[in-house]
C-alpha cells in the first residue's frame, strides 16, 4: 500500500544522512520506524486499556502469591 507523508526538513535531512551512511534506503528505515513505532503504540495502548477495565472491575486481577501457587511453584 502506497502512503505518503510530509517530513520536516531536519528529520529529511537525518533520514537521508542515515541511509546515505549505511548504504540502505530511506523507505527501508522508515517501515523500520514505522514497524517498531507501532510496536509501542500497541504495547502502550493496549495496557492502557487493560488498565482502564481493571479501574472499572471488569477484569479479573490475580496476586503473584495466587499465581504461584495455583502453578505448583511455591512447593
Amino acid at each position: 500500500m502506497a502512503t505518503s507523508i510530509r517530513l520536516s526538513q531536519d528529520i529529511e535531512q537525518r533520514l537521508d544522512f542515515l541511509a546515505s551512511s549505511t548504504g540502505r534506503t530511506k523507505a527501508y528505515y522508515l517501515r523500520e520506524i514505522i514497524k517498531q513505532g507501532i510496536e509501542d503504540m500497541e504495547d502502550y495502548y493496549l495496557a492502557a486499556d487493560a488498565l482502564e477495565r481493571v479501574r472499572k472491575g471488569q477484569e479479573q486481577v490475580h496476586s503473584a502469591a495466587d499465581v504461584r501457587k495455583d502453578l505448583g511453584l511455591d512447593d
